[in-house]
């Protein structure tokens, strides 16, 4: 007699995988996943790489030579999951957002606030045959999300007009597919490919709003409304390297190179006056934005005994150099450009003793981590600097087991490099934005070999 020994997991994971790609997919681009005001521009806010695991060390994951969790950074670890198992990944991500801005001149400070929470990653890793792997990974890539508005205060349009508010509002993410394949030719080397798709919908829109009219004139509030639409494929290549490879540590170098190019997101402007549409002002194939997505370099190492797991990454992006000649302007004469992107992680994380029979915290993992990097625009000419400290724990789920359940944290700020800026005639106070966020992800791992029929006599 034969019997196909079944699991908890395997129904999570049937149930999860049988859900639609487009269904998945629409659920992580039609959340507002950030509350940025440095989302107003390009793509928006671009979202930190990995599962809660690497987000928990700091976003590293170009080095992570591991055969029990699944790595989105680089396709190269598609190579490394076991036979006859299969590896699944699913988290979901909450955050604050705290953005404060101090008007030029005065000590007043405007400060908003505002809460999100959507799906961060869906990703599984499966073998194919011997050192050979497949991996798929649906997550954000950047996200839009901003409510802001101004007042007109100067005296002749308060005396000739009335009170005009200007406002502007923002809303729409750009999905990341990538599947690829990852081959083992030696224990120590592993090298893969992968085709990214990225697709989704930002819409942003700017409002003036007419009220308490004193002139004698008709006065009506315009609404105009853009909406970008992103559809592109890129390559990404990546090695890794074990210079030390044993039973009690193994040392891996590693490296990824994403082939950027043009996105080119097409755009449709629409103009609303007191919400009549009177014009379309410019069609799809006129109005496409020059934007292109950046050559991406990355490398790092990651070190790992049976106790501790230790590793650095850097990541270059070249915005600039790709779009060296596109500058967008913002309400009222912000001049946007792009720049180049230099980015640091490190991580660690210690288990104190994962054989512990009696004791389940010497089984836990615990994690910390820090990156530092730049903003990928400039804003008046000023750059802007981005922060973050990270920790999480990640809680195995049974004895000896390899699945978990994994809790992250982050806090993190962005602080511009001058107070202020010039926008048109004025000085302006820069935004100063903190965050907190609050992550947890299930990754299972095929422990039971799901794909065994175990015989009984």
């Amino acid at each position: 007699m034969q019997v196909l020994k079944t699991n908890v997991f395997r129904t999570i994971i049937a149930i999860l995988l049988l859900l639609p790609a487009s269904a998945a997919a629409q659920m992580l681009a039609n959340s507002v996943n950030t509350y940025s005001p440095y989302s107003m521009y390009g793509l928006g806010e671009l979202s930190s790489k990995g599962n809660v695991v690497q987000r928990s060390m700091g976003g590293i994951g170009v080095a992570m030579w591991t055969n029990n969790m699944v790595n989105v950074m680089n396709p190269a670890a598609y190579a490394l999951t076991p036979q006859q198992s299969f590896l699944f990944n699913f988290g979901m991500e909450g955050a604050h957002f705290r953005n404060e801005q101090t008007k030029y001149g005065t000590d007043k400070k405007i400060e908003t606030a505002y809460n999100t929470v959507n799906i961060h990653d869906i990703a599984f890793q499966m073998p194919l045959a011997k050192n050979l792997g497949l991996g798929f990974s649906l997550t954000p890539y950047s996200s839009v999300g901003y409510n802001m508005y101004g007042d007109d205060l100067s005296q002749d349009i308060a005396g000739n007009v009335g009170r005009v508010r200007y406002q502007y509002l923002g809303d729409g993410d750009v999905t990341e597919v990538k599947a690829g394949l990852g081959w083992k030719p030696v224990n120590s080397v592993a090298i893969g490919v992968a085709a990214i798709y990225y697709w989704g919908n930002i819409e942003r829109s700017y409002e003036t709003k007419v009220s308490n009219i004193t002139g004698d004139g008709a006065y009506s509030s315009t609404l105009g409304v853009d909406t970008y639409d992103v559809s592109r494929f890129k390559l990404q290549a990546g090695i890794m390297w074990n210079p030390i490879y044993r039973d009690e540590r193994i040392l891996t170098l590693a490296a990824t190179y994403d082939l950027g190019g043009p996105m080119k997101p097409s755009m449709m402007k629409y103009v609303y006056v007191d919400n009549v549409l009177t014009s379309v002002v410019r069609q799809e194939n006129d109005s496409a934005l020059p934007l292109r997505l950046p050559h991406q370099f990355s490398a790092g190492f990651f070190y790992q005994t049976l106790k501790i797991r230790v590793g650095a990454d850097y990541v270059y992006q070249n915005w600039g150099s790709q779009n060296s000649s596109f500058i967008e302007s913002g309400g009222k004469g912000v001049h946007v450009a792009y720049t180049d992107t230099h980015t640091i992680k490190a991580g660690f994380e210690i288990v104190p003793r994962a054989s512990d029979v009696t004791h389940y915290l010497n089984r836990v993992a615990y994690r910390i981590g820090a990156r530092m990097g730049d903003y990928y625009q400039t804003f008046g000419g000023s750059r802007v600097k981005q922060y973050a400290v990270t920790a999480g724990v990640g809680l195995p789920i049974r004895l000896f087991g390899r699945s978990s359940v994994n809790v992250g944290f982050e806090f993190g700020m962005r602080r511009p490099e001058s107070d202020n800026i010039k926008v048109g005639e004025e000085m302006v106070g820069m935004i100063k934005q903190t965050y907190f966020k609050a992550s947890i992800g299930l990754n299972l791992f095929g422990e039971d070999r799901w794909f065994v029929r175990y015989k009984f006599d």
